[in-house]
């Protein structure tokens, strides 16, 4: 996931937060936590629903666990390059730091990513997100 998370407290007015999840059914987690041994990152919780997830945030973890993973990919490779391009862009400087045509362009991930899903919930609109971060004319 590439989310858009409003943000009072920043300059752009907004967070970009990148997350890998990972979800098994609880009786059969065991692969979920040697995933987590094996990248070293991450965290595992148990859901009401009695599924297991697991969740790598940040954008260096996110990039480094989806380069290493890419050539394996076989049904999300749109998501993870998406995903990929995003991490790289937004992991060089802080967000203040860049430029409209960069901005524009992880929006632009943001949203390829969120209608390459099966569900999204969120209600935002390209457009809104360019407003918020004050690309729009």
């Amino acid at each position: 996931m590439l989310q858009i998370k409003k943000r009072s407290d920043t300059k752009r007015g907004v967070r970009f937060m990148a997350t890998i999840c990972l979800y098994q059914d609880s009786r059969h987690e065991k692969p979920l936590h040697w995933m987590r041994d094996v990248f070293g990152i991450g965290y595992l919780s148990r859901r009401s629903d009695g599924i297991t997830e697991l969740r790598i945030n940040g954008y260096t973890h996110v990039l480094k666990v989806l380069t290493e993973l890419r050539p394996f990919i076989r049904f999300k490779e749109v998501q993870a390059d998406a995903l990929i391009e995003a991490c790289r862009i937004l992991s060089t400087m802080p967000i203040q730091k860049l430029s409209e045509k960069q901005l524009k362009r992880v929006v632009d991930l943001a949203f390829i990513v969120k209608n390459e899903n099966y569900k999204s919930r969120s209600t935002h609109t390209k457009e809104a997100v360019y407003k918020r971060l004050g690309l729009t004319p």
